[in-house]
């Protein structure tokens, strides 16, 4: 799984309080000596962040900057607005800031600026904030790489109720990486990653009981954590409940369910899916038999990738009723091949020693 920072800029709920001036006001106070004009809501997130401190003002008033809401987009008045709220402890303000360190937008790009920032906020007890300083460490951006410190960053998320910390977290328990490998512990992490409706936790969890990781294998118990990623819109968890209703493990036998979550499956970006989707509309299985369907999603599958899904469009071009092209076939078979499908492989071989 690939894995990236949250760096979505924030906008917090108002809050009413008092404050002293600080350094910070002389910078807002010149920033706004220019005399551009401000809508009436900025206004006032203006006066409340210069003239009283309000944390959350001077915060959203940077994101109006930021993201060009309200007023002309301004990066470096964005820096202003989120270093006050930052300076007044408003974790937001910290987040924000070390967005824009990290993808560079009014500042060069640096990650350990934005780390100490993200840092900052996770003191703060921003749970996005911890999950990012765990994704450096976990790629060495800004900091040594340290797969250990990574995940003490992930767990100070997971405790914040952040779903892709615990998530990471169990992944790092499962494979052991910058800790022992401990099954028990990735399942409680996975577990309540889906609690929090992560899709992908509620997946992982069905792995464990399909496998027996931890826990006693029990299929059906498998099945219950497949639907619920499913429903999540996870299209792992769709592809698995539609192998299990073709297997009929865990469940009776349904051709007609797995077609319908091969769908979903596909649906949602899963080569496999269109991949099997093909092949029941090849064999019949669950639908009417339609050669054309079998290749359109067999195409798809293969667009996104999936070595499997080139094989079987190119044994639909070799074998197909009605649309025998070999030519075609090897061509999907070499695509098969590159992607790591040794049968592509195989198949392409054969058609070329055969002079295709």
């Amino acid at each position: 799984m690939k894995l990236i920072k949250i760096m979505l800029p924030v906008i917090a709920l108002l809050a009413v309080g008092t404050g002293c001036a600080n350094k910070n006001d002389v910078k807002v106070a010149e920033q706004y000596n220019n005399k551009e004009s401000l809508d009436e809501e900025n206004r006032i997130l203006y006066e409340a962040c210069t003239n009283r401190n309000i944390a959350t003002s001077c915060n959203n008033l940077g994101y109006a900057y930021d993201m060009g809401q309200s007023v002309k987009q301004d990066y470096s008045k964005a820096i202003i607005y989120y270093e006050k709220a930052c300076s007044l402890s408003d974790y937001f303000g910290c987040y924000n800031l070390g967005n824009l360190y990290n993808n560079g937008r009014g500042v060069k790009k640096d990650y350990s600026k934005a780390n100490i920032y993200y840092e900052k906020a996770c003191n703060l007890n921003n749970d996005i904030g911890c999950f990012n300083v765990g994704v450096s460490y976990n790629l060495g951006e800004g900091v040594k790489k340290d797969y250990s410190k990574a995940n003490i960053y992930y767990k100070k998320a997971c405790d914040l109720n952040n779903e892709q910390g615990c998530l990471i977290l169990g992944n790092s328990y499962y494979t052991g990486e910058g800790v022992k490998q401990d099954y028990k512990k990735a399942y409680a992490y996975y577990e309540k990653a889906c609690d929090l409706d992560n899709g992908s936790g509620c997946f992982s969890l069905g792995n464990l009981y399909h496998n027996g990781n931890g826990v006693k294998q029990d299929y059906s118990k498998a099945m219950i954590y497949y639907e619920k990623a499913c429903n999540l819109n996870y299209g792992g968890g769709c592809f698995n409940l539609g192998l299990s209703y073709y297997k009929g493990r865990g469940v009776k036998q349904d051709y007609g369910l797995a077609k319908i979550y091969f769908e979903k499956a596909c649906n949602l970006d899963v080569g496999l899916g269109c991949s099997n989707l093909g092949f029941l509309y090849a064999e019949g299985k669950g639908v009417r038999q339609d050669i054309s369907k079998a290749v359109q999603y067999c195409e798809k599958g293969c667009s996104l990738k999936e070595g499997f899904a080139c094989n079987n469009l190119g044994e639909l071009y070799e074998d197909g009723i009605g649309i025998k092209n070999k030519t075609t076939a090897k061509e999907n078979y070499g695509k098969a091949c590159d992607l790591g499908d040794q049968q592509g492989c195989d198949n392409y071989r054969k058609l070329n020693e055969q002079g295709y």
